[in-house]
């Protein structure tokens, strides 16, 4: 259609305005929005992600991301410090700080004090592996573990440094890491979405730091794009169900209106979102029927639910989110996120810390263990960590027996397991303060480059052109962790 053609000039002024903008951009290149069209007819296009994808050979199909919102604490679980012991109560040395700036929550500390953990490490399995008493069921896969001790971010508060770890930019609005790997790869499930997201609260600190849906969002993508979320109460996912007085052969006729109508207004003024809510409407009639079958545990055999533990049952928990992630990954949904509440501990770490680890430790090891049984941990890869780490000195009073710890980006850990990665292995260090990194730094945007690099993705090449520039995950960073390829 062009500026002369009578169907443009029988257009409204705000339609041939849109007709200018997008048209373009949604016939070009195959057109943005047929991706979409093909799920609504049956075709093939809903599969296939970006042309030319993947870019190399994957070693993951799948990735399931457990993120521990709010910061665990590295030196209590993986990266002990022996030397710290003799030190409890010390300021922390200038020397070690380096000038790093503070939070508010502890700038105004006259004193700095060391807090050596109390709990107890040991090393585990084969590879040697250090975890802190705290973890007994993580411990025992040590030998599946890749453990990266010297993870690094620039954000030092939690909203910014979460959003970074998701969409690899400290300001909102970006996409999101499965948004991305939905765009690039597609779905190999028609009757599931590309991402699915799970949340979960910990019993450590229930009133933990909130979580946005931004966090999920597809930004600028196309808007099928963004993780659909599980909720914990009530209908599992908003408006799937049919409202009174619908029964599934009405709703059937109304999408069917609705898309003729839809198809009529993408033929007039080429905008690719319109596509996009045709496939949103026909991924939602889909999962009428898809999402209560996944639900239902009814089948599980005990000796499967006795392995996530006793809170497996509990809809909304981490146990039931793990068993619920491991059925998702059957069913080849392509990136599952966990986001589980309660890691923010300023005071009060032991006691909180020991109960998110009792919500998590026991789930996360079955969740391997069952993968690996069932033959999908080759090709499954796993991320547990949270967006940044705590500092060695204590915020506020320090005693015996309990202190608490600020944010601190400059080292934390992150562990991956499955598909991909080596087995067995620790990668980088810190310093005896677990302050600083003496070796192998990682940044958040080289542990995203290495998740798209598993996935058979080149984190440079998955561009998508916004207001005139061409983004990505890692904007103009990042570098694949070749070290931790298996």
């Amino acid at each position: 259609m062009n500026c002369n053609d009578h169907t443009f000039l029988g257009l409204s002024p705000e339609a041939q305005q849109a007709v200018t903008r997008r048209t373009f951009l949604a016939r070009s290149a195959g057109g943005l929005g047929m991706a979409a069209l093909g799920s609504l007819f049956g075709g093939s296009t809903q599969a296939a992600g970006m042309a030319g994808m993947p870019h190399h050979a994957p070693k993951a199909k799948r990735v399931i991301y457990l993120f521990q919102s709010g910061a665990p604490s590295q030196m209590d679980l993986f990266d002990p410090k022996p030397a710290m012991a003799g030190r409890r109560g010390e300021d922390l040395p200038a020397s070690i700080r380096q000038g790093q700036r503070l939070t508010t929550m502890t700038s105004g500390q006259s004193k700095f004090p060391v807090a050596p953990s109390i709990f107890k490490f040991a090393q585990h399995g084969k590879s040697g592996a250090w975890f802190s008493d705290l973890m007994p069921h993580m411990s025992k896969l040590a030998d599946e573990w890749t453990i990266i001790r010297s993870m690094h971010t620039e954000a030092i508060n939690h909203d910014p440094a979460i959003t970074f770890m998701q969409t690899g930019s400290q300001l909102a609005g970006r996409p999101s890491i499965g948004s991305w790997v939905g765009y690039g790869l597609g779905s190999t499930n028609r009757d599931l979405p590309a991402y699915v997201v799970l949340t979960s609260f910990g019993s450590g600190r229930p009133d933990d730091q909130p979580l946005y849906d931004r966090l999920w969002s597809a930004g600028f993508l196309p808007s099928k794009h963004q993780g659909v979320k599980f909720r914990n109460k009530g209908d599992r996912v908003l408006y799937l169900s049919n409202p009174p007085g619908m029964d599934s052969e009405t709703r059937r006729e109304t999408l069917d209106e609705l898309a003729a109508l839809n198809q009529s207004r993408f033929d007039a003024v080429g905008d690719p979102e319109i596509q996009a809510r045709v496939a949103q409407y026909e991924m939602a009639f889909k999962m009428q029927a898809s999402v209560p079958e996944l639900l239902d545990i009814s089948k599980e055999p005990a000796s499967v639910l006795e392995m996530y533990g006793p809170d497996v049952k509990r809809p909304g928990s981490y146990a039931s989110n793990c068993l619920l992630a491991r059925r998702l990954a059957e069913r080849d949904v392509r990136f599952v996120q966990l986001f589980h509440m309660g890691w923010d501990h300023h005071g009060g770490l032991p006691a909180a810390l020991k109960g998110q680890c009792k919500d998590t430790d026991q789930a996360t090891a079955a969740l391997i263990t069952d993968l690996k049984q069932r033959g999908l941990l080759d090709d499954t890869l796993i991320v547990w960590g949270g967006e940044f780490g705590r500092t060695i000195y204590s915020q506020g009073a320090l005693t015996e027996t309990n202190y608490g710890r600020d944010h601190h980006p400059r080292c934390f850990t992150m562990l991956m397991a499955g598909a991909g990665v080596k087995k067995g292995f620790t990668f980088g260090a810190t310093d005896d303060f677990c302050y600083n990194i003496t070796e192998n730094p990682v940044h958040v945007h080289d542990l995203n480059a290495t998740i798209m690099h598993l996935l058979g993705m080149d984190h440079e090449r998955l561009t998508f052109r916004y207001q005139g520039r061409d983004f990505r995950l890692t904007d103009i960073h990042g570098t694949v962790v070749k070290s931790v390829l298996a």
